[in-house]
């Protein structure tokens, strides 16, 4: 009876911290939204009540301008601070896109060949237990494309024990486990998800720029962008009042992960911490629509409009459903609906939930985001739902 009531006043509390605050700048951002914002909006609670969600936000950027906002709930469940504008999410998954504009960056520079084999910067893969020798083959494109047949998770122990580290901290500690990894498949054969493949990328772009690879796409991606609340590691002190907590429901259970976690050495794959607002930053630039004109001709020179069409096009079947996509490119997932390529990524990991959708022939794109995952799947009706009302709603 107890744990009822507590349950039921938190999702009072919850309904109350969901509703918008009346700011003109939020009616404003509303009237200028399509008429199907609405309905994605009521997706997204659904969803959200649906899975015990703490707190998200949804936003539309068209042109590479916010042309809708919603947020819900709270960043922070204990100190009662709900989401804003300003909240900061961690965005998982979706910084493999950083690490895949980076590599064709270095592509366009003439630094590297898509189709050069990852041993040649990483000699250590020739460790992994491969009895045919095909490690040698992994090209850079395989791995950009998800098909090159290493394991999916980065770290093999996840019972949740004390001594657990939650990712690998260091380089070293990937090398020592290769010997004890293996190919699942002929490299170039088929799709299967690979979180390590992405740290070896990270490794090629250190090896040719000699660069931290944060350091690189702080350089060569968050600046010239304009994206200058983006970080990956400790949240910087003058930013820690934004920081979201991460949540995990298990059952009746609703665990606080924390502001921050050390992602170790996966940072390359899902380190990634910023606010809406710079990753809509970033759609405006994948869409081709910068968010003001002086910001133009740096987009023109963090990467040719031909060379994101080309990241783009599917190489790789995945026969996921939605939310999910249903073919992979270079860096990116998309798939086809009514005659449009929607491209874009999703994210999950330490609590929190993240969906890019966009239409890059229309210039629009919506974000999706959520402070909490729930273990046990409840929602996923629901965000399925949400993902197709997302994507009907990038019609121009």
């Amino acid at each position: 009876m107890r744990l009822a009531r507590r349950t039921a006043l938190l999702n009072i509390a919850l309904l109350v911290a969901a509703a918008p605050p009346p700011a003109e700048a939020q009616r404003a951002v509303a009237q200028r939204a399509p008429a199907r914002w609405s309905a994605v909006t009521g997706r997204f609670d659904a969803f959200a009540k649906a899975a015990g969600v703490v707190g998200g936000s949804a936003v539309l950027v068209r042109r590479g301008e916010i042309v809708g906002r919603h947020r819900y709930g709270l960043a922070d469940r204990t100190g009662g601070r709900r989401v804003s504008d300003r909240t900061i999410y961690h965005w998982a998954s979706v910084t493999k896109t950083l690490t895949a504009v980076a590599i064709l960056q270095l592509r366009d520079r003439g630094q590297l060949s898509l189709d050069d084999r990852v041993t040649r910067w990483v000699p250590e893969l020739r460790e992994i237990h491969d009895p045919g020798g095909a490690a040698d083959s992994i090209t850079i494109r395989m791995l950009l494309s998800h098909s090159s047949g290493l394991q999916s998770p980065t770290w093999p122990w996840s019972s949740g024990e004390a001594w657990e580290p939650f990712e690998p901290t260091a380089w070293s500690q990937l090398v020592a486990m290769m010997p004890y990894q293996r190919l699942h498949f002929r490299p170039g054969s088929r799709y299967g998800y690979s979180n390590p493949g992405y740290i070896y990328l990270a490794r090629v772009i250190e090896k040719i720029t000699g660069d931290p690879w944060a350091v690189y796409i702080q350089k060569n991606l968050w600046t010239p962008l304009g994206m200058d609340r983006s970080y990956v590691g400790a949240t910087p002190y003058h930013l820690s009042a934004d920081r979201s907590h991460g949540y995990r429901v298990r059952g009746d259970s609703l665990t606080d992960v924390g502001a921050d976690f050390d992602p170790g050495i996966t940072i390359p794959n899902s380190g990634w911490n910023a606010p809406v607002d710079d990753v809509a930053r970033y759609v405006g630039f994948l869409t081709g629509f910068p968010a003001d004109p002086a910001a133009r001709s740096r987009h023109d020179g963090v990467l040719e409009r031909s060379t994101l069409r080309e990241m783009w096009t599917p190489a790789v079947e995945t026969g996921a459903a939605l939310p999910e996509f249903a073919s992979v490119g270079l860096g990116f997932f998309s798939l086809e609906a009514g005659g449009r390529r929607i491209v874009g990524h999703t994210g999950d990991q330490a609590g929190y939930r993240s969906y890019i959708y966009a239409d890059p022939a229309a210039g629009i794109g919506i974000i999706l985001v959520f402070n909490t995952t729930n273990d046990g799947g409840a929602g996923e009706r629901e965000m399925a739902a949400l993902a197709a009302e997302a994507i009907a709603a990038l019609r121009p």
